[in-house]
């Protein structure tokens, strides 16, 4: 029960805490499902019922110890946390106070998230749950097997998990992951990361090219039955519902767990105003930003550290060898559903959204003008944002207590 506590630490500290206090914490998280409930049946004003109940929901079920006893929410420091430090270079440069209150701490990552939360719709995997998952967990192949390649070449645990999340082609995620792990390295990590994930557009059309054969590219795949229409209400409860159970398993990801289904949640529930702001201004601005800040961190000292080439091998290796997983998934279900599925469809499980999934769909368009396997590249697609996201929350959970 120890292990199980310290693996899911929203559970221990309900469990181990007040008991007024964790029945208050179920009775505030059941009210923030009914506020979601009555703000999207339009009882109460949905603009600010949806999120105010979805955060209430959240940060009730991602509670954990915090040194000293206390009980808090854990957030990561910025990486200046002396008062009178943090004043000083916050007039050094006009950037600082970007660089300082949105990216050291993780809240672009957030903002990023978010963004692409608004932008999905997770009605694909509703329609497609078991094909979405085991193509997702195959295409995080690169994610677990760059790890001990990492180590070998010279790298720490928490070193070579940071790089490895480079597998999972989720720029936020990696950023997040790297600067709970490996604050030293968090910026060439990043670097690395958004460099490549351009990779995923130009390089794995030849990798599908490589891997799956013409005859195989080709296939149309023919559905029995057709896929039931979701509705948005089925969408936003599975967004609410998992918001608060990964939050509950993993609080230390919570922040990024919560950007991303509150965009999910947001674009379910019709609030056109918000949702434009989140998947325009909002997601274009941080993306923005963060290159700027990416490029402007790029100084020769950092870059000239021993292990920059290390990382950029790791993280070609990372994509490749997710890249190949995914394609592997392609053909165990190609095998699964006996010859009726494209194998190519698989490296979608790479979470690039939507990238990988345009790539699949252009590559069998070559072959059979025809064949239109999106939906399917889709649900994989979407359903790898929340396999890396989980991913993530086990890493940033499980790694720093392995001494």
């Amino acid at each position: 029960m120890e292990v199980f506590y310290k693996l899911f630490q929203g559970f221990s500290t309900l469990a181990l805490s007040d008991p007024v206090i964790s029945l208050t914490r179920v009775g505030l998280i059941l009210l923030g499902l009914l506020l979601v409930y009555l703000g999207r049946k339009g009882v109460l004003e949905p603009l600010l019922m949806i999120p105010m109940g979805l955060g209430m929901a959240t940060i009730n079920a991602s509670i954990i110890f915090l040194p000293g006893g206390n009980q808090g929410n854990l957030f990561v420091d910025p990486l200046v946390t002396d008062i009178n430090q943090l004043l000083d270079v916050l007039q050094i440069n006009f950037l600082q106070p970007i660089y300082t209150y949105m990216f050291s701490n993780g809240l672009i990552a957030c903002f990023i998230f978010m963004g692409i939360g608004a932008m999905i719709d997770i009605g694909y995997i509703l329609q497609r749950p078991f094909s979405s998952m085991l193509l997702a967990l195959f295409a995080e192949l690169g994610t677990f097997a760059t790890i001990p390649i990492a180590m070998a070449m010279g790298l720490d645990l928490k070193e070579s998990a940071s790089i490895a999340m480079v597998g999972g082609a989720d720029g936020p995620m990696v950023l997040y992951t790297s600067l709970c792990l490996s604050k030293h390295l968090f910026v060439p990590i990043t670097v690395v990361a958004y460099l490549y994930l351009g990779l995923t557009y130009g390089g794995y059309p030849y990798l599908i090219r490589l891997l799956v054969p013409k005859r195989l590219r080709a296939i149309k795949v023919e559905n029995k039955k057709p896929a039931k229409p979701v509705s948005q209400s089925m969408k936003l409860g599975l967004a609410v519902i998992l918001c608060v159970v990964l939050c509950f398993l993993f609080p230390v990801a919570s922040p990024l767990f919560f950007s991303l289904f509150i965009g999910i949640a947001i674009r379910e529930s019709g609030l056109t105003h918000i949702l434009n702001f989140i998947e325009g201004p909002l997601l274009y601005g941080s993306t923005f930003l963060l290159g700027t800040l990416l490029g402007i961190l790029c100084e020769a000292h950092l870059l000239l550290n021993p292990k920059i080439l290390i990382l950029l091998v790791l993280g070609i290796i990372a994509l490749l060898f997710s890249g190949i997983g995914g394609i592997i998934g392609g053909y165990v279900m190609f095998f699964i559903k006996k010859g009726n599925f494209n194998p190519a469809i698989g490296i979608a499980g790479v979470s690039c959204v939507p990238s990988t999934a345009k790539v699949v769909q252009k590559e069998v368009s070559k072959v059979n003008p025809n064949a239109i396997v999106l939906p399917e590249a889709l649900g994989a697609n979407i359903m790898g944002v929340i396999t890396t996201a989980i991913i993530t929350g086990l890493f940033v959970t499980l790694i720093p207590m392995i001494k």
